[in-house]
């Protein structure tokens, strides 16, 4: 039980956070720089990797799809299909959200909590400014701009890598207008807006879950570390459950 309350207090502390900073999100327009700054650590740093990554996986995804409809008659013709809306709609958001975990949110854990153990934060409060206010509602800001960005990138590579794989594959040989006529034909606007809106949740709760860890570290340079790998492991699980529950209020 005591367990159980720790992770409903958690859970709760995390909450009233982000309660308090979308509370100060007038004062945006003057932590404008600030918000720049998480835009290009957030987004700009990241698209390499989701680029590399979103490219393979829609890649393999065609490989895979493609031997196994290569015997069955006409069925080749639906891989831009298969690909085109399992990117959109599944993988993307979700690699994405993995990849700012890794990439950003153990980066935004270890800058709050050795902010926190080096008193940093209590200096905040003292001079009376609140850390939700500067510390975290850039960043939930930023990245509620720049993970649809991120993903609808993600969206595009995988598409392409794809359509390589179908066209300088000899066993698919599908060319790139059929690939893409056919992604076109049963992929609708509301399919996009899906994989948008948990691009959206899965950032914000990363961000949420590694201000709150961070800001509520305790002890020396040892926690921080922990911090860190706590925040990651938290994260991860978090977007998977939230993957669920989410395609499950969508559909």
């Amino acid at each position: 039980m005591k367990q159980l309350y720790g992770i409903l207090e958690n859970i709760g502390s995390t909450l009233v956070m982000g309660a308090r900073a979308i509370r100060y999100i007038n004062t945006l327009p003057r932590q404008f720089p600030r918000f720049v700054e998480q835009c290009y650590l957030i987004g700009y740093t990241t698209m390499p990797i989701v680029t590399i990554l979103c490219f393979f996986i829609g890649s393999v995804l065609a490989l895979e799809t493609g031997y196994s409809m290569s015997e069955t008659f006409g069925a080749k013709q639906f891989i831009g299909t298969l690909v085109g809306l399992t990117m959109v709609r599944e993988l993307a958001p979700v690699m994405v959200a993995i990849l700012v975990t890794g990439r950003v949110g153990s980066a935004i854990t270890a800058e709050l909590a050795s902010m926190k153990v080096y008193q940093e934060v209590d200096a905040l409060v003292t001079m009376n400014i609140p850390p939700e206010r500067m510390l975290v509602m850039p960043r939930m800001a930023a990245v509620a701009v720049m993970m649809p960005v991120l993903t609808i990138i993600g969206d595009l590579c995988g598409w392409y890598g794809g359509a390589l794989v179908c066209k300088y594959t000899a066993a698919i040989s599908v060319e790139p207008e059929a690939y893409f006529a056919a992604l076109k034909r049963y992929m609708q606007m509301s399919d996009v807006w899906h994989g948008l809106a948990k691009a959206e949740v899965f950032g914000s709760a990363v961000v949420l879950v590694c201000c709150s860890i961070g800001l509520n570290t305790r002890g020396g340079p040892r926690e921080i570390g922990s911090a860190v790998t706590k925040a990651v492991v938290v994260s991860l699980i978090l977007i998977l459950v939230l993957d669920y529950f989410v395609t499950k209020i969508l559909i």
